[in-house]
């Protein structure tokens, strides 16, 4: 074992051999991620301006793999170090290989994303709290990592999928908010089949559909009629209402009838004269004839008169003297 051979700020970087904690019977470490070093790593760190609490990047040479972690002891033999199990996994690291410490400066986490290996995790009763409770024996947590967390005599595996404000965060004394990805064994449940999708959107279109109308009833909307058996005025205003070109028709005939009236009567007219009285529709030759007998006078009168009309006072007189 050789320290660099640096001035006093420069960082501490050193070459170990690893072996589980599980040798020097501290196998409560794995539930953390703090390691053991020798004591003269801990003479190099202090005569080094360092930051408190000291915290390592251990790094695989062969494999390149790295991870982070604190420190609780310097009490293991020179040129070995005792690191919790699931680091050494992480690393791709075997019992007595070599691994390079490193010490350096993280920021504090603000948000960590984790995803169970199974979903049994989430079946406890508040995970979260048990999660809290776990990583108080952890510094710092670094994406792609996997913990361990144990919990009733059972050891949970967490993936550390998301880190911020960096890649690598530390967690002491520190607010950081906690989200959980879905489980690596969670499946999305089966989609319904195709008949039965459609059965739900047949049941759901029936549902949204409006109720029939049912008709209400309507008060006075029959036809009146009249005691003496004559027609309403109302009916008489639908009849009419209903039938426009019939009593248009009429009215056209009652226009030609009196046109056709008023062309005879000037037709026997002469012109440049005025005629006046009731002889103004006879020719000149019944003007000049005398009142002979009574019914030719009933007959000029009844081709004059169009209709009978009501005259007042035409009956017998009848005297009370006999």
């Amino acid at each position: 074992m050789a320290f660099s051979d640096d001035d006093q700020d420069a960082t501490f970087e050193q070459i170990y051999r690893c072996y589980p904690v599980s040798f020097i019977e501290k196998s409560n470490l794995e539930k953390g991620d703090k390691i053991i070093m020798p004591p003269s790593a801990l003479d190099r760190l202090a005569s080094l301006q360092i930051d408190y609490p000291m915290l390592f990047q251990l790094s695989n040479p062969s494999s390149g793999k790295f991870t982070h972690c604190g420190v609780l002891e310097f009490v293991s033999d020179e040129g070995m170090i005792y690191i919790p199990y699931w680091m050494m996994e992480n690393m791709l690291l075997q019992e007595g290989d070599t691994v390079c410490v490193r010490n350096t400066s993280l920021a504090k986490g603000t948000y960590v994303k984790l995803q169970p290996h199974t979903k049994d995790f989430l079946d406890i009763t508040n995970p979260k709290a048990i999660l809290e409770t776990s990583l108080r024996g952890y510094s710092c947590l670094t994406t792609g990592d996997t913990i361990m967390v144990a919990y009733n005599s059972k050891k949970y595996y967490i993936d550390i999928v998301e880190t911020k404000p960096s890649p690598a965060v530390s967690i002491i004394e520190t607010d950081c908010e906690v989200d959980f990805a879905a489980p690596l064994d969670y499946k999305e449940p089966e989609k319904p089949a195709p008949c039965a999708l459609s059965k739900r959107k047949r049941s759901e279109v029936e549902d949204d559909e409006p109720p029939t109308k049912v008709p209400q009833f309507s008060p006075f909307t029959g036809s009146g009629r009249r005691l003496d058996g004559k027609p309403s005025s109302s009916t008489q205003s639908a009849a009419q209402t209903s039938s426009p070109n019939l009593k248009q028709k009429q009215s056209n005939d009652e226009t030609k009838g009196s046109d056709s009236k008023s062309l005879n009567t000037t037709s026997r007219r002469h012109s440049g004269k005025l005629v006046f009285g009731s002889n103004a529709a006879k020719p000149d030759s019944q003007r000049s004839l005398p009142k002979a007998s009574e019914n030719s006078t009933k007959q000029e009168s009844s081709e004059k008169e169009e209709a009978p009309k009501f005259q007042a006072f035409t009956g017998k007189k009848y005297s009370l003297n006999s």
